[in-house]
């Protein structure tokens, strides 16, 4: 497998999705209701689904992929697996807010080795393959300093779908953060509170029970720029996108910051 090759393949079809999506947030959108705790999805959505998933099986026609709209496509059990998010941030595009990114990442055995991030409004790129670190469009390599603040961290906060609002781990974190962190930021857009970790425009992410989709790519890519991520207990966090959602809470930071936001959420 040439992974030099399904970067590119990734970066054209994301950036593709995103040129789709810049244009269709200027007109009219199609929005309906998507699940029962108030999410929604647009005909953008499925757009640059349907845009990604050719480009991805035209590459790689014996691959599987699990996207969020459509779920899994193709044979599942494959060795190679693609994870596509259309659209992160779909309630802000709905709000006329425009925060979103499109993301995709390619796992082998569940495990992620490429990650691609698109911000169609500001028209960047950041992208990491396995062990050769994470790059901006122009090929900079991303490597966020440790800058800790005399007022606490900037954090942001991520949750997966069909979190109950009354949710007492939740509550007791939210809490914690509010005390303890200079802000903390609700994008509803993970791929972009990743990418912005990973460029050091914020100190850290708190995420409970991440949606599989959304999680994979922006994780290898702050791990790439140097981000380290643990369980919320401390321990090994484990990168294998198979397992339950309890497996996927976590928390990320640079290496010298992980200790005292460790500390902050006990």
């Amino acid at each position: 497998m040439d992974l030099d090759h399904a970067r590119t393949v990734a970066v054209e079809a994301a950036e593709a999705a995103g040129a789709l999506l810049l244009e269709g947030t200027r007109g009219a959108l199609g929005t309906r209701a998507k699940g029962e705790a108030g999410d929604v999805v647009t005909d953008l959505d499925l757009a640059s689904e349907k845009l990604l998933l050719e480009r991805i099986l035209t590459a790689y026609p014996s691959h599987t992929v699990i996207a969020e709209e459509s779920g899994l496509v193709g044979a599942a059990g494959g060795e190679w697996t693609w994870l596509v998010d259309p659209l992160d941030g779909t309630n802000n595009v709905a709000i006329g807010l425009p925060t979103y990114v499109v993301g995709v990442a390619l796992c082998r055995g569940g495990r992620p080795l490429l990650g691609v991030v698109h911000d169609p409004v500001s028209r960047q790129t950041w992208s990491a393959v396995r062990g050769r670190g994470a790059v901006t469009s122009s090929g900079l390599r991303l490597a966020p300093p440790y800058a800790p603040s005399p007022h606490g961290p900037l954090l942001a906060w991520t949750q997966g779908y069909g979190i109950a609002r009354d949710d007492a781990t939740v509550r007791r974190l939210k809490t914690a953060l509010d005390l303890g962190a200079r802000r903390v930021l609700q994008l509803w857009a993970p791929l972009l509170a990743w990418a912005m970790l990973a460029r050091g425009d914020i100190d850290g992410i708190v995420g409970y029970r991440a949606g599989v989709v959304d999680l994979p790519a922006g994780a290898l890519l702050a791990q790439e720029a140097g981000i380290e991520i643990r369980r919320l207990d401390g321990g090994p966090y484990e990168e294998c996108v198979d397992g339950p959602g309890d497996e996927r809470s976590f928390v990320a930071a640079h290496p010298r910051a992980l200790p005292g936001l460790l500390s902050l959420l006990k």
